[in-house]
């Protein structure tokens, strides 16, 4: 997965979006608007560009500005900051977290929060476009074998009681979240499964055909699989 080349194009789509009405509020993201969704994402590149280069987790960013082409054109710099540190050996240490994890955990974890993010942005405008499969059923992996583990260990949800099982029609793969045998188990494409992960689709979109109790699958989905 060439996670830079990605990225670089979810975050040049994401950026198109402030075109639009910065004032448009972001379903999924509390009450947030475009515009803090944008300083968000572009404080948050900024924040994990020094992580990689500065091995440092206190990086605070200035607040985005709020003339649109003044946003534009910070959102694009962070960016461009990001990429630019994230250009290196996959392997190397990069602080900020603990344990701390190798640079290739960010250029991952970047990459899935510019797509969740674009899509947030886009949806916001109602010009909500497609995930690419491959990255969207990466991103289901991570969700599973390292999102979840780390809310759960955080305290910030409860350890998941039932598994769920995840079954990508487009890609092929099939996935557990949770401990032992599913007790459903949820099939679309790995967009639509992404999506129903982050919060972003409900478990009763039609979108998700279900085999099994989707009512403890359910319970399972409901808690903070990210944060």
């Amino acid at each position: 997965m060439d996670y830079l080349a990605q990225m670089g194009r979810e975050l040049a789509a994401f950026e198109a979006c402030l075109g639009g009405d910065l004032s448009a509020p972001v379903e999924h993201c509390g009450d947030w608007t475009l515009y803090d969704l944008a300083s968000h994402l572009g404080g948050g590149n900024l924040w994990a560009a020094a992580a990689v280069t500065e091995q440092r987790g206190d990086y605070q960013a200035a607040p985005a500005p709020r003339d649109p082409p003044e946003l534009a054109a910070w959102f694009n710099g962070a960016g461009r900051v990001l990429l630019a540190a994230l250009d290196t050996d996959p392997s190397a240490s990069a602080g900020a977290i603990a344990p701390p994890p190798p640079v290739g955990f960010w250029q991952r974890r970047r990459c899935q929060e510019a797509l969740v993010h674009r899509w947030d942005a886009e949806h916001a405008l109602g010009t909500a476009g497609p995930l690419d499969p491959a990255l969207a059923d990466d991103g289901i992996a991570e969700v599973i074998d390292v999102m979840a583990p780390r809310q759960v260990r955080l305290g910030r949800t409860a350890a998941l009681a039932h598994a769920v099982g995840l079954h990508a029609t487009d890609t092929g793969s099939r996935r557990t979240l949770g401990p032992g045998d599913p007790v459903a188990t949820a099939s679309g494409t790995a967009a639509d499964l992404l999506l129903l992960l982050w919060g972003r689709l409900d478990a009763g979109d039609p979108a998700i055909t279900w085999d099994g109790d989707r009512g403890l699958a359910g319970s399972v989905l409901a808690g903070a699989l990210v944060p």
